[in-house]
């Protein structure tokens, strides 16, 4: 896990040992996937990665992903930025559905929620 973070972040190992769970997710920039049972998917790009996919469960929002019951964290990934998260929110949004349902099939094989994950 250390190396996939280290090359997600872009720092070295040495840095990535240092690197704390809790710090991950209270700063940088993250871009994630919300989907739906059909799946609909929704990309979006934060800075608080738990507070963001807590809202969208809760159905929080007036917007596309309540009206179309987008509840279930299904992919992310960490960057050194917010920039950096939004540059990659724009790359995933130009895949076909096909590209990014093959990407979160690499990450997340079984398509779960992986909110319970991250707010261990």
């Amino acid at each position: 896990m250390l190396l996939t973070i280290s090359v997600i972040l872009g720092r070295t190992q040495s840095e990535a040992r240092r690197t704390t769970p809790e710090s991950l997710f209270m700063k940088n920039g993250f871009v994630y996937i919300m989907a739906n049972s059909r799946p609909t998917l929704y990309t979006g790009v934060t800075n608080n990665l738990k507070l963001r996919t807590w809202q969208h469960q809760q159905g929080t929002f007036d917007s596309f992903t309540t009206n179309y019951k987008l509840n279930k964290f299904v992919y992310y990934e960490a960057l050194l930025t917010i920039e950096a998260a939004i540059i990659r929110e724009k790359q995933i949004k130009d895949m076909n559905r096909k590209e990014k349902l093959e990407m979160i099939k690499k990450f997340n094989p079984k398509f779960e929620d992986l909110y319970p994950k991250i707010i261990r």
